[in-house]
């Protein structure tokens, strides 16, 4: 304890450090521009002036020298110094959320780079143009519009441009929750700047918390720990305590996953300390939510129950916040069979989830509220809300699906790019070599029926077996794809079922024989192994003789291990495979175990290494 105290101290003092230096470089700053005379390098001076007090004052203060800095430039007629006060100007209003004018500030800058040519320019007025569509939800023309940025650094042959870039796609297939191609391109960022001479630390963090992030939203948590962990320290290291809140949140999150909740905990508290002392009450909101989240997972109703409350008392402003937090009430309410008060909290979320559209929370509300009414024997109520769960859900489940869809077209669609880029790039160093050989003359020719031939028959050969893989990883690609697409839409099939079984017992059943008949319809569907022998039969057109090659080297493994192997040949999370077979996660915990003590597998090999080497 006193050391983590002391610790503790040591950060503070080295934060409060950092920021002082900073407050001094830009009094410097200040006195520099009262006593200079008009002109260019004063010009300059207020750019500078922007980017100071834009990170340490009120956002609006920034306002006076931006004008300045455009009436001055005007007046000299300096191009440059325009371009910049018009970027610094929309770079103000995106900051503030007021999208048209941040928009018509950057088209303004844009068109001043276009005219000097000048490329720095062009990349961070794109930069914030795509950064604009992002925020608004416009993903195909945010990475529209990266890919211009993208072309921008390369052109500058900027390293750290490019690494930044790579990390905002990243950011956009995050949000758009294609997880796997999004971990690819932050990983890209944090290849490239690894490779740089100088260090970016804040900017490694930012990609390595990144990296952890996605890991956690894929459900690898155990994976997402360490990259959190290191760009934890780098933050401390630096003195930045809004990203070390942020981080400790993720890192909690990421322990609650693993179900260590006294680490979680740990972490959810360290984030509200930070929130405290630097005032940010939203953060601090969020911060009384998850330890309200954690306490309720470990048993400690009470606190959990004062943690949430202090969360909602504080996020009157934070209308999505407080919806979950109603919600996790009214789950606390429901396990101390208080149904009167789940109902009452699940309705509250209903209502603000609705107002803010926020489907998956008013998903959870109906859910929990139905749950609630069905405890407290009010049956037509609880068969409402179960209807509209499940249309909900429906709707959630369709986009999810699609997306995923989506996800592997654009990963195929990107390693056959790869794929066919590798293939002309061997195809023209062969051709490079045919043309040197041919341009020897006599001379040389001998050496070709000599030597070279035989070297130039053995690259040909070489690349067509080289071109004979890829087609072959194509056509699994594409035998992947369609497995998943298939399996999905039999998933979808079912799920408007079981939507058109709700609209008839609407009309014709009573309510709670209805309600009962419904839930045994969706126990069928979760137990019938139909939807397995569907999903076997693709499965075994892609990992052809998997199935006879277990049952040849262990007879002694029963049909209910053989999912569970054939679901860990595809390289899915306990998460995901508990969910398929609609087991819990610590019964794929006791799966996997008994399954390691038949195959007699010794306690430091992996059973993912066996399994994906069958």
């Amino acid at each position: 304890m006193k050391t983590r105290f002391l610790v503790s101290i040591y950060l503070l003092f080295h934060c409060l450090v950092l920021q002082a230096q900073k407050e001094k470089r830009l009094d410097s700053l200040l006195k520099v521009y009262e006593n200079q005379q008009d002109g260019i390098e004063k010009i300059e001076t207020l750019d500078q002036l922007y980017y100071g007090i834009f990170h340490l004052r009120k956002p609006e203060d920034v306002l006076p020298y931006v004008k300045e800095q455009l009436e001055l430039s005007k007046s000299f007629n300096y191009k440059k110094g325009e371009g910049d006060a018009l970027f610094n100007y929309g770079n103000y209003y995106r900051r503030i959320y007021a999208f048209d004018s941040a928009r018509h500030y950057f088209e303004r800058a844009a068109s001043i780079w276009e005219n000097l040519d000048d490329k720095e320019g062009t990349f961070k007025t794109f930069n914030g143009l795509a950064k604009i569509e992002q925020l608004q939800g416009n993903f195909a023309k945010s990475l529209e519009l990266y890919e211009k940025v993208m072309k921008t650094a390369q052109h500058m042959k900027s390293g750290i441009r490019m690494a930044e870039t790579n990390r905002e796609i990243a950011t956009i297939y995050m949000d758009k929750g294609s997880y796997e191609i999004a971990v690819k391109f932050m990983l890209n960022g944090l290849r490239g700047l690894d490779s740089l001479n100088k260090s970016y630390p804040e900017k490694r963090a930012d990609m390595l918390v990144g990296v952890g992030r996605i890991e956690s939203l894929r459900g690898n948590d155990g994976a997402a720990l360490e990259p959190l962990l290191e760009g934890l320290k780098i933050f401390e290291e630096q003195g930045n305590p809004l990203w070390q809140c942020i981080t400790h949140t993720e890192i909690g999150y990421a322990y609650l996953g693993l179900d260590d909740i006294d680490k979680g905990i740990e972490h959810f508290n360290k984030s509200l300390e930070i929130a405290i002392s630097s005032g940010r009450k939203g953060f601090e909101a969020i911060c009384y939510h998850n330890l309200g989240l954690a306490n309720r997972k470990k048993g400690n109703l009470d606190l959990a129950e004062e943690f949430l409350n202090k969360s909602i008392a504080l996020g009157k402003t934070t209308a999505n916040n407080n919806v979950s937090s109603y919600n996790e009430l009214g789950s606390l309410f429901l396990e101390q069979n208080q149904t009167s008060k789940a109902i009452e909290n699940h309705t509250k979320a209903i209502h603000l989830a609705d107002s803010i559209q926020s489907l998956a929370e008013l998903k959870d509300g109906y859910e929990g509220r139905s749950l609630a009414f069905e405890k407290s024997g009010q049956f037509q109520e609880a068969l409402e809300d179960k209807k509209q769960f499940i249309s909900l859900n429906d709707s959630i489940f369709n986009t999810a699906k699609s997306q995923q869809i989506e996800e592997l077209r654009t990963i195929y669609e990107t390693e056959k790019k790869e794929q066919q880029i590798a293939l002309l790039e061997q195809e023209a160093k062969v051709s490079r070599l045919q043309k040197m050989l041919l341009g020897g003359g006599l001379g040389l020719s001998v050496l070709v029926f000599g030597f070279g031939f035989y070297g130039i028959r053995q690259k040909l050969k070489r690349n067509k077996a080289e071109r004979e893989k890829l087609d072959a990883e194509l056509t699994f690609k594409k035998k992947e794809l369609t497995t998943h697409a298939l399996h999905l839409a039999k998933k979808n099939e079912v799920l408007e079922g079981l939507k058109q079984k709700a609209e008839e017992l609407k009309q014709t059943e009573e309510s709670k024989k209805g309600y009962q008949q419904l839930i045994r319809t969706i126990n069928f569907d979760l137990q019938d192994d139909n939807n397995w022998e569907n999903f076997s039969r693709y499965f075994e057109e892609v990992h052809k003789d998997f199935n006879s090659n277990v049952k040849s080297r262990y007879p002694q493994v029963t049909s209910n291990e053989l999912r569970l192997l054939a679901l860990l040949k595809m390289n899915l999370s306990s998460k995901e495979i508990a969910n398929i077979l609609n087991i819990s996660s610590e019964g794929i915990k006791k799966a996997r175990y008994r399954l390691r003590k038949k195959l007699d597998i010794a306690t430091e090999d992996s059973l993912q290494d066996l399994v994906l080497s069958l």
